[in-house]
């Protein structure tokens, strides 16, 4: 059966929609046709906020991303960015606004690492445009600030899974968007990368922009996230402050591990929410 967490919980329709808001999810219900995966989800995410979404393999984050983004259909309820519906927008518009970057995959087409990155420039410059001297130098600056600037030349198909989660990092960033959607965006980094992708997404929050994204690792989330929301079998079951959320015995009931287990995984970070802070 489900698991029973002890913590604030969202009831239907207590949501209330703000113009404040960059992203809003009201009574939202997600799914693939007529398959639903969640249900009832309500959450909001304000510009200079970092939301980090927790939960365990096939409780529906990466389809709740794609019908945030208008991939996908709602089933039920609303989905706002910048306070008009999702389906409101057109792509181009969208594409100036909001940036995706989904699990990294292999590709297909040999380009090459800025050609990738320049494709996210392509919202600004139009579909058909060729690339002016400062769309490349805003390439090359997202290239630097991820580390990966040396990669330039290098074939996208070519490099290994970490560098090509990197290079999608920086492509949606050469985007200029004020709201950034990560899946996993730590998944398949090393230990050095991993740092440097969160550093990235602190000082991106710092300059105002609105970061919802999804992990494995309850640390990183601690360390970086404004708020955390736990999602379990396709509900929403709790969003707050990371140290009220991200208990040890609301990890294990989420996870199905036991209590101890977590709390000797996050000993080594009982004070990472303090970044969030200061």
């Amino acid at each position: 059966g489900s698991a029973v967490l002890f913590f604030f919980t969202l009831a239907a329709g207590a949501w209330r929609m703000s113009a404040e808001l960059v992203l809003e999810a009201c009574a939202l219900d997600t799914g693939h046709g007529k398959r639903c995966v969640g249900r009832d989800i309500c959450f909001g995410l304000a510009l200079g906020e970092v939301l980090c979404l927790l939960g365990p393999n096939g409780s529906g984050k990466t389809t709740l991303f794609r019908t945030l983004l208008g991939l996908l259909p709602a089933l039920a309820g609303e989905v706002r960015v910048l306070g008009e519906p999702v389906t409101a927008w057109s792509r181009s518009a969208f594409a100036r606004h909001v940036g995706y970057v989904p699990q990294a995959h292999a590709g297909i087409f040999p380009y090459t690492v800025e050609d990738v990155v320049l494709m996210g420039r392509t919202a600004r410059i139009g579909r058909f445009a060729a690339p002016a001297q400062h769309d490349r130098e805003s390439a090359q600056h997202c290239l630097q600030t991820l580390g990966i600037a040396h990669l330039r030349e290098r074939i996208y198909t070519a490099i290994s899974g970490g560098e090509r989660q990197l290079v999608l990092i920086a492509r949606a960033l050469a985007q200029e968007p004020v709201l950034l959607v990560m899946d996993e965006p730590t998944a398949s980094l090393d230990f050095g990368n991993q740092i440097r992708v969160l550093e990235t997404i602190s000082q991106l929050r710092r300059q105002g922009m609105a970061v919802l994204l999804s992990t494995h690792q309850p640390e990183h989330a601690l360390r970086i996230a404004d708020r955390i929301a736990l999602l379990g079998d396709g509900r929403l079951l709790g969003v707050g402050a990371p140290t009220q959320i991200a208990t040890p015995a609301n990890l294990a009931a989420l996870y199905g591990v036991k209590e101890s287990a977590v709390a000797a995984c996050l000993r080594s970070t009982p004070l990472a929410s303090q970044e969030t802070t200061a």
